[in-house]
């Protein structure tokens, strides 16, 4: 480690410091969030601006900020497994009753369907606003090995089918999918958790004294399981930092600038999904401006960490605990919105492609016929998302490749796929978020008081010494 190296994370140390001092002070969590992400931006730009891209001081500066923001990353992805058995194994123990499950996961699929579809047409319609094309776009050497390696994985995508996708699901060896070695491994861990909830249910009609110690013993799990998670939770104004310096002073803003468009194109589509999301949650009869309050510190955890999977254990006690949603329905909308119908990635990205690429091929992107045939292709393809790993971008190779388009334009985007990626991720978050409410408010099942209180998730984070 050279002397430069050794200031920057000095400097980051620092900066941890702060935090630290601020959690002493009782300072909000919401408001150490937010603080730790502007800090990450203002430092990411610094470090930027000081060493430019490429430095090799830089790099390995980021390989030490790495311990904290990958780290906790990776703290997150650890609790995940454990966080959605117990919670619904406990939550089918309540419900006392297998077809409220089906209710639930029917309620929940169908919204991340419907979101999906609206984020595809929002999608093209804000890059046919912004006269968005595919001629034109400077090719470099590190774009044309993207584009390259894209299209060796193109007849992946084209095996990709929704019969196949559904029988990834189905969990042969739970214990291997607990390790998360597939990318269907969450929604496996769902079904087999169920599978156990169902049976323990089973298990109280015949033999009810030795159910009564499965659930005592899944009440102990619980509140262990629950108490990790409150502990690594309390880390995320750290990475959070950690993340965002890392977003910063590893872009590289001439890229950036030379496809500006895009770049406004997305976040403007992004941010017209975002609203629908508010539309949707007001009809379900929720104060939309308290909805943004208590979500926006697990949307900005999920802007800068880029992981929707990683995000769960954040989705999860936002629900639960600021938007009173029962922990059954905030599992399974945390789980199946990680997966399925990502408003964001399997959404607005492809589609805004496809209108890019269309005219190259003489296709007109505004069609009637066509636009339909792309909307089924995006609510189709998000369930194969669930099946295979690269989010966005294998997504975007389902619909072109469905649509017998070129895929080579997924890889010029490379330059600014981090700076997207972070807005997508945080739409899908806040689309699971959003599945979760509307399905328990049509279940009736959805705490108001909880929803409308001023109860903050830092009083939980706080109580653990």
């Amino acid at each position: 480690m050279n002397l430069f190296v050794l200031l920057n994370v000095v400097v980051m140390l620092g900066l941890f410091y702060l935090l630290f001092n601020l959690q002493q002070k009782h300072v909000k969590f919401t408001r150490r969030v937010f603080m730790a992400l502007g800090l990450g931006i203002g430092y990411g730009a610094l470090l930027q601006w000081v060493y430019g891209s490429g430095s090799p001081v830089l790099s390995q500066s980021i390989e030490y900020f790495d311990i904290a923001g990958k780290g906790y990353v990776q703290l997150l992805k650890m609790i995940v497994v454990p966080l959605v058995m117990v919670s619904i194994i406990s939550a089918i123990l309540k419900l006392k009753d297998g077809q409220s499950l089906g209710k639930i996961s029917a309620l929940t699929i169908g919204v991340l369907l419907f979101t999906v579809a609206i984020a595809g047409l929002i999608g093209m319609g804000v890059a046919h606003l912004f006269g968005l094309s595919a001629e034109g776009l400077t090719e470099g050497a590190r774009e044309a090995e993207r584009a390259a390696a894209l299209l060796a994985r193109e007849g992946a995508a084209e095996q990709i089918s929704i019969a196949r996708t559904l029988v990834e699901l189905i969990p042969a060896n739970p214990f291997l999918d607990m390790t998360g070695a597939r990318d269907t491994s969450i929604i496996s861990v769902v079904i087999f958790s169920a599978f156990v909830g169902i049976a323990a249910l089973g298990v109280h009609k015949k033999q009810p004294e030795l159910a009564d110690k499965f659930d005592s013993f899944m009440q102990v799990a619980y509140a262990i399981v629950m108490r990790i998670v409150t502990l690594v939770l309390r880390l995320t104004p750290y990475g959070v930092l950690a993340l965002m310096t890392k977003v910063l002073a590893g872009s590289n803003f001439a890229d950036i600038l030379n496809l500006f468009n895009f770049v406004l194109a997305s976040y403007l589509a992004l941010a017209l999904m975002f609203g629908v999301h508010l539309v949707l949650v007001a009809m379900a009869g929720g104060n939309p401006v308290t909805f943004v309050k208590k979500v926006l510190p697990v949307l900005s955890f999920a802007f800068t960490s880029r992981t929707s999977a990683g995000t769960i254990p954040l989705t999860v006690q936002t629900q639960t605990r600021q938007l009173g949603i029962p922990d059954g329905i905030a599992n399974f909308a945390a789980s199946f919105g990680a997966t399925i119908g990502q408003n964001g990635c399997a959404g607005i990205y492809p589609a805004m492609l496809v209108v890019m690429i269309a005219p190259v091929v003489g296709i007109d992107p505004m069609s009637p016929m066509f636009i339909a045939t792309v909307i089924a292709t995006i609510v189709v393809g998000s369930f194969g998302v669930a099946g295979v790993g690269g989010g966005a971008t294998f997504a975007a190779l389902i619909v072109l490749t469905a649509l017998d388009m070129p895929v080579a334009l997924v890889g010029l985007l490379i330059s600014i796929e981090p700076l997207i990626d972070m807005g997508r991720t945080a739409l899908n978050v806040n689309g699971a978020i959003t599945s979760g409410f509307i399905t328990s408010r049509v279940l009736g099942q959805t705490d108001m008081s909880v929803y409308n209180g001023e109860q903050e998730l830092e009083l939980d984070l706080e109580s653990v010494s």
